[in-house]
Formats: structure tokens, C-alpha cells, sequence
């Protein structure tokens, strides 16, 4: 399989109060060059044994790690000749990491500070700062670090959260960064842009690479002047933003605040929003598998060819992996990670719940898979997105439904697991194994019910004499 660049993501993050009970949240969808590009889950041990001189098979990039680490979950490429590409997942302190939402530095910029060819980047992101890290801030501090003295290769905004805060850091040029704690009654969505906006170098809310501001009143990089808007500084404003990038914000915005009344080109969509009610994780999945519907723009609705084909949608055919990381704070520690993960295009596939405290989420979630098989839930899932998209409209209740009811299982299985009398990890490995069986049965039957009403459509059909 020919090696394809991980690009073109959507983000979504969530403070506490912001929450209907109180979680934080940070959650993304892995979207690829290609729609098929197999990807797996793992659970990586405390104090694993690696090498501590760690050099990544993409780009050559090259740090020591730490002797010890914790325990953490990752959701890796099948394929991991060209980099781990971990992505996603909890580790034993709580805390929550997603990397990365792929964004776009201007040429202003990047003529001063270029991106380094063998600094960090995606590939090893997850892998050299999970593992080493025991609260959100601690996160940014150390991939931060990373970026300052080695370098990055790419401009990046990356996810973290721990039980109390939720922040969002953007790697901005070869050596500068910035991050903003998301206020607890607030939320964000992030769509392949620089989003932070005004920073405040005095609030402890916010996080930046020394000599931030000394680096572009030196360079003259300041279109605003008396203010330091980092979007302004760091970001692009091109048509690529406008019909790729700002319309995915303008929806997630539209269902969570309507009366907003903004535009779907918009430059100036606020980085935070406040919604209207409480979110909920039906709310997050709806947005991260949303088409545009009930709008012209749906590439799946009655809209006009020029409408339909006008903006990118969220959930996608090349969407591998997206992910729900919520951190419970009403619970023990070893039942506060809840990895809802979902493989393929989460408009037509379910989120499945997992106790990240486990020492497995599932051996068929571990098994690598880089070819079609029936019982993988990675190719499941791809298999149940392509027979789900067939026929859509005429299928729309039987989607609608199967989505509803999955909701409520995982509902069902998170609940049963808090009633687990102090449970180890394997016992939570163990009841992970188990919500995994009961999913894939579950998709299994969604699998035969879609094969029999697409059956029914076929072109290749005709109206039989009933007495033949």
C-alpha cells in the first residue's frame, strides 16, 4: 500500500461546565488522502520496554525519552513502516492527547522561521509525549519544549485534556507555539486552520513558545498592531479556507448555536463559542459525522450540483479513525477514561465505549488488518460507511435508527461497567473485550439489513407477474 499523508481533520473540544455531566472532552476525526488505510487500537503497558532513543521511520526526527512512563492507549496506522501515527488516546494519569488537526502557516511566516525537515510531526507526536505526561498543561509544556529546541515539521493544532482543564496548542513555525486553556463553560471547533485568537501573555489561560512576541514585533509579522491575534499573524485567508475549512466550523456552530446567524465563509468565526444548551456526546457525534443536512450544501441532499460540491463536509469516506476522549470527574480514576472510538465515516458508523484504565480494548480492535476481513472491525466498519452511503435516502430511517439504538448500547455499557466492584485492569480489559463482541454483532446485523433493502433498489430489477 502505497504511504499516504494524514491530513485535513476536524476537532472538537469541550470544557466542563460546558458538558451535560460535567466531562471534559476533546474529540477528532482522522481523515486520510485515500478512504481505505487500515488503522488499529492498542494498549501500550507502564514502564513498556522501548528504546529510549527514539527516531521516527518517516521523517528522521530524534529525541531521548524518558525512563519511565505510563500506561496509554493509541490508535496507530496498521501500517507502521512510515511512522506510529498513535493519533488519540488516555493515559494512566487521566490525561487525554489527540494529534493532529493538520492547519496552514502564511508565507510571511515561514520566510523567517521556516518548518524544520526532521523536527517533530504528527507521525511520532502521541508516541514521545502521552507516556511522559500527568496533567494537560504538563502536555503542552513538553511537546512545546520539543517544538522550541528540535524544531517541527508541520503546522499542527493538538488536543489535550486532563479531569479538570481542556486546552488547544497550535504549532505555528519551525520553533514558535501557542496554546489556549478552553474556558469551562465554553467549546471549540477547529477545521485545518490556526484558530486561537487574541492571546494574553499575562492569564495563565494561555501558553506560548519563549519570546513569542519579541520574535514578531522583530519580524514585523503584526497586521493589527496594538493587538496580538494569532490567527491574524500565523494564519491563511485564502479560498481553500473559505470552501474547505471555515464552513465545517460554521456547522458544528449552527447545531450547537444557532442564533449565532453566521456564515458559512466567514473569516472571522469566533475560535470560542458558548452553546446553548448542554452538550451531550450525541451532540459531539452528530457534529463530527455531519454533512451539511437539511442545508443546500448536503453532498447526500437535493441541493443543486454547484451547491452540493460547494464546501467540505465533516464526516467522510476517508475518515479512519474518530474518537470521543471524555474524562469523567464523578467517578474512580480507573473508570474516568471513556474512549468512544469509532472507525470509518461516524455519519453512518456507531462510537464504541472503552474503559481506557483497561489493559485491552479488544484483541480484534489490536489485530493488524491490512487487508478486507469480515470480522475486523476497522474493514466493518468500512464495509457498513460504503453500504450505508448506497441508497441513502431511501435508507434514512434505518440509519437513523441503528445510530440511535448503538447511542444508547454504549450508554448501556458504560453504566454496566461503573457497576464492576473494584476492578482491575484486566477485569476492564476483560469487559472491554466483551462491549467490542457485542458491538460487532450488533454492526454485523446492521450489515445484513443494509444488504437486503440495497438489494431491493437495484437498478436491475423488475415488476414480476405475481403468478409467475
Amino acid at each position: 500500500m502505497t504511504r499516504q499523508t494524514h491530513q485535513a481533520c476536524t476537532s472538537f473540544l469541550a470544557g466542563k461546565l460546558a458538558t451535560l455531566d460535567g466531562s471534559t472532552l476533546i474529540a477528532r476525526n482522522e481523515d486520510n488522502s485515500v478512504a481505505i488505510w487500515p488503522k488499529r487500537t492498542l494498549v501500550h503497558p507502564e514502564n513498556e520496554v522501548r528504546d529510549l532513543h527514539f527516531v521516527s521511520k518517516n521523517n528522521g526526527f530524534t529525541t531521548t525519552l524518558p525512563a519511565t512512563s505510563a500506561q496509554y492507549t493509541a490508535v496507530p496506522d496498521s501500517d507502521s513502516r512510515e511512522g506510529d501515527y498513535g493519533e488519540s488516546g488516555i493515559n494512566g494519569h487521566q490525561v487525554a492527547m489527540s494529534a493532529t488537526e493538520s492547519a496552514y502557516t502564511n508565507s510571511r511566516v515561514l520566510g523567517v522561521d521556516p518548518l524544520i525537515a526532521d523536527g517533530i510531526a504528527e507521525d511520532a507526536m502521541l508516541t514521545v509525549v502521552l507516556p511522559y505526561v500527568d496533567s494537560a498543561r504538563a502536555g503542552i509544556q513538553r511537546l512545546g519544549h520539543l517544538v522550541s529546541t528540535l524544531g517541527a515539521a508541520e503546522t499542527n493544532g493538538v488536543l489535550f485534556s486532563d479531569l479538570n482543564d481542556v486546552w488547544y496548542m497550535e504549532i505555528l513555525s519551525g520553533h514558535h507555539w501557542v496554546a489556549q486553556r478552553i474556558p469551562d463553560d465554553a467549546y471549540a471547533v477547529v477545521a485545518n486552520q490556526l484558530a486561537i485568537e487574541d492571546v494574553d501573555f499575562d492569564s495563565p489561560d494561555f501558553l506560548t513558545s519563549p519570546n513569542l512576541r519579541q520574535f514578531v514585533q522583530s519580524h514585523r509579522l503584526n497586521p493589527d498592531g496594538g493587538r496580538f491575534n494569532s490567527r491574524h499573524i500565523f494564519g491563511t485567508h485564502s479560498d481553500q479556507d473559505t470552501h474547505y475549512n471555515t464552513p465545517r466550523v460554521w456547522f458544528g456552530h449552527h447545531l450547537l448555536t444557532p442564533s449565532a446567524f453566521e456564515e458559512p465563509t466567514s473569516m472571522d468565526l469566533p475560535f470560542i463559542q458558548h452553546a446553548e444548551r448542554k452538550i451531550g456526546l450525541d451532540d459531539v457525534a452528530a457534529i463530527l459525522g455531519s454533512h451539511y443536512a437539511e442545508t443546500p450544501y448536503d453532498p447526500l441532499g437535493t441541493g443543486s450540483p454547484a451547491d452540493k460540491t460547494k464546501f467540505r463536509a465533516v464526516g467522510l469516506a476517508r475518515t479512519e479513525n474518530s474518537h470521543l476522549l471524555q474524562l469523567r470527574r464523578d467517578v474512580t480514576p480507573q473508570r474516568a477514561g471513556i474512549i468512544w472510538q469509532a472507525f470509518g465515516n461516524p455519519a453512518f458508523n456507531p462510537y464504541v465505549p472503552f474503559f481506557a484504565a483497561g489493559d485491552q480494548l479488544a484483541p480484534a480492535y489490536a489485530a493488524t488488518n491490512p487487508t478486507y476481513s469480515a470480522t475486523n472491525p476497522y474493514w466493518q466498519a468500512k464495509l457498513l460507511e460504503v453500504l450505508s452511503e448506497a441508497h441513502y435516502h431511501q435508507n434514512r430511517a434505518l440509519l437513523a435508527d441503528f445510530l440511535k439504538t448503538s447511542q444508547s448500547q454504549g450508554f448501556q455499557r458504560v453504566a454496566a461497567g461503573d457497576q464492576l466492584a473494584a476492578p482491575s485492569a484486566h477485569d476492564l480489559g476483560t469487559f472491554n473485550a466483551a462491549t467490542a463482541e457485542a458491538f460487532a454483532t450488533a454492526l454485523q446485523a446492521q450489515i445484513g439489513r443494509l444488504v437486503q433493502a440495497n438489494a431491493e433498489q437495484s437498478a436491475l430489477s423488475f415488476t414480476m407477474d405475481e403468478n409467475l
